[in-house]
């Protein structure tokens, strides 16, 4: 750490750091408010996403032994064609935004397919959908956190150490300057006395030469 300077333009860059961190340190706060609450609906989000897929996982669990027998459901009967994800933004923060997708099917004969395989689809659909869009709400919800860690810090920084540390230094600086300035006018009125002690002692031998003179013309007269 640098050596803090005793001087009035040191003094002057630390009053202006103070200042700029006390206008700079309100907005962090907001900004940080901001990120709390945006992150406490995502997770409000993200838990409603995952309860929809277990619950979907639930129904789910009765097909499972139809859906795996005669080997019907394929992994290219339902593809994702094309997906849509927008960009957000919070508190200067992008995050991504699930805006759309688009599923392409194979073409499937439903006389030589079972019954049950447009249900298979369907809930395939479904999971892929509550997938794509919790992905999209966890990598937000990564990205607000980490934005938030970094503006704590920021805070905390500016709060803790760098007002403190500014106020500390302008009182410190100006105590030295009260100090010197007080030892300035001491030495100007030891200075001062100390020139006006031999112009006194000059007066005095003049004074006593002037006694014998008037006592003199005293007698004349």
């Amino acid at each position: 750490m640098a050596k803090l300077k005793l001087t009035k333009n040191e003094q002057k860059k630390q009053k202006d750091s103070l200042k700029r961190f006390e206008r700079y340190l309100p907005t962090l706060m907001l900004k940080k408010q901001q990120l709390q609450a945006e992150i406490r609906t995502v997770e409000i989000r993200v838990t409603e996403l995952r309860n929809m897929k277990e619950r979907a996982e639930m129904s789910l669990k009765k097909w499972v032994a139809v859906f795996s027998g005669q080997g019907a459901f394929t992994p290219d009967l339902l593809t994702i064609k094309k997906m849509v994800i927008g960009e957000g933004n919070v508190a200067g923060v992008p995050i991504p935004v699930y805006e759309d997708v688009e599923f392409e099917m194979a073409a499937y004969d439903l006389l030589e397919k079972p019954l049950w395989l447009d249900t298979a689809v369907y809930f395939m659909k479904n999971q892929l959908l509550l997938d794509l869009q919790m992905q999209c709400m966890e990598e937000a919800q990564h990205r607000l956190r980490k934005e938030l860690q970094t503006t704590s810090q920021r805070v905390n920084l500016f709060e803790k150490i760098k007002i403190p540390e500014a106020k500390t230094n302008i009182k410190k600086i100006g105590i030295y300057l009260g100090d010197q300035q007080t030892a300035a006018v001491v030495r100007g009125k030891i200075s001062k006395r100390g020139m006006e002690a031999p112009a006194r002692s000059m007066e005095a031998p003049a004074r006593s030469m002037e006694a014998p003179a008037q006592d003199i013309k005293r007698g004349e007269s």
